[in-house]
């Protein structure tokens, strides 16, 4: 049975009649998660789980339809059983579970299974059918457990203070920034750039409890972050708005921050190997627990994810998506590049 087809608009549930994250305009939109390359403007409806909406909204426009669900609440879409599970990608992110006469797809969207305290955890499904990302998806990539890499943010920031130094993270304004400030309550006062700040507002519109932050004004008091810390969305790295920051410190949250040196392709003084996806370990252990028959790999590592995957009795294979595309690109539409 084809439950799911893989089309030049996304993927496609044809029994259904919708589509799963699409990349191009369609009329009915299931979208996993709120990062751009997976949630897009121009669809006519938008169906997710409750945390996204306020996401969306913030995103793509108040004027969408949007309809919004809870984990588990199971909807039928012309004889398509759906429902949402978290990913524990980012808030609001969902694995889509669909079944059809017995048979069961799992898109799964980004996936992250470490428990970073503001994602609901990830939750196992079992299906026929897997689509699976592979963004890491090569050995190299072993995460620390959350809370000692915290511990490292945290050291790192009271060194920075000990050198009369500001601390300056640069990290994704939807996921990775409140991961940040979760990891800096308490040691100071903590500005965030106003697109950071739009974005929580998402979070506190759902009742989810942020550290006290400040929206930095890096045009008119930049003397005040003096010391403290502040975060800053990637596309800001090399910008004249850092330089304004008094005696800056700067350090990359990142993924790829796990290969030795990769920190060398960024002015930054500090890199943390900090990502919303689920590193080698985390993709294996997760897609043979699926127990499924076929397993599709989306994006990311994907060749030497897909072979693997065949090499030890799992079918699997590759297709081609846009998902996965440079995040920091997107966030060049969603960032005001303005110096506020």
């Amino acid at each position: 049975m084809k439950l799911i087809t893989f089309t030049k608009k996304g993927i496609y549930c044809p029994q259904g009649k919708f589509y799963i994250d699409p990349w191009r305009p369609v009329d009915k939109a299931v979208i996993t998660h709120g990062h751009a390359d997976h949630a897009r403007w121009g669809m006519k409806k938008y169906l997710c789980h409750h945390f996204t909406k306020p996401i969306l909204y913030q995103r793509i426009g108040i004027d969408i339809e949007c309809q919004s669900v809870e984990y588990g609440e199971k909807i039928n879409i012309n004889g398509v059983q759906l429902s949402f599970h978290p990913a524990g990608h980012i808030i609001g992110s969902a694995q889509i579970r669909l079944e059809y006469k017995g048979y069961v797809s799992v898109i799964s969207g980004d996936y992250k299974i470490q428990d970073d305290g503001l994602s609901t955890p990830f939750e196992l499904v079992k299906c026929n059918e897997f689509v699976t990302e592979s963004t890491f998806g090569l050995p190299i990539y072993n995460w620390l457990e959350i809370d000692d890499l915290n511990k490292k943010l945290q050291n790192w920031v009271l060194k920075n203070q000990e050198n009369s130094k500001t601390s300056v993270f640069i990290g994704y304004s939807l996921g990775k920034a409140q991961r940040i400030m979760k990891a800096m309550e308490g040691l100071g006062k903590i500005y965030v750039h106003y697109s950071i700040g739009k974005l929580n507002e998402a979070f506190e519109a759902v009742g989810i409890d942020l550290p006290e932050y400040t929206i930095a004004d890096f045009r008119e008091r930049p003397k005040e972050m003096e010391h403290q810390i502040v975060i800053v969305p990637p596309v800001l790295l090399d910008s004249n708005i850092i330089k304004k920051i008094p005696d800056p410190a700067t350090a990359i949250c990142s993924g790829w921050m796990q290969v030795r040196g990769a920190r060398r392709w960024r002015s930054a003084d500090a890199g943390f190997a900090m990502s919303d996806h689920a590193d080698w370990k985390g993709l294996l252990q997760t897609v043979k627990a699926t127990e499924a028959e076929i397993v599709h790999v989306t994006h990311g590592q994907t060749e030497v994810f897909s072979k693997y995957l065949n090499e030890t009795g799992i079918r699997a294979d590759v297709v081609e998506t846009l998902f996965g595309e440079d995040e920091e690109e997107q966030e060049k539409e969603t960032t005001e590049n303005q110096e506020l």
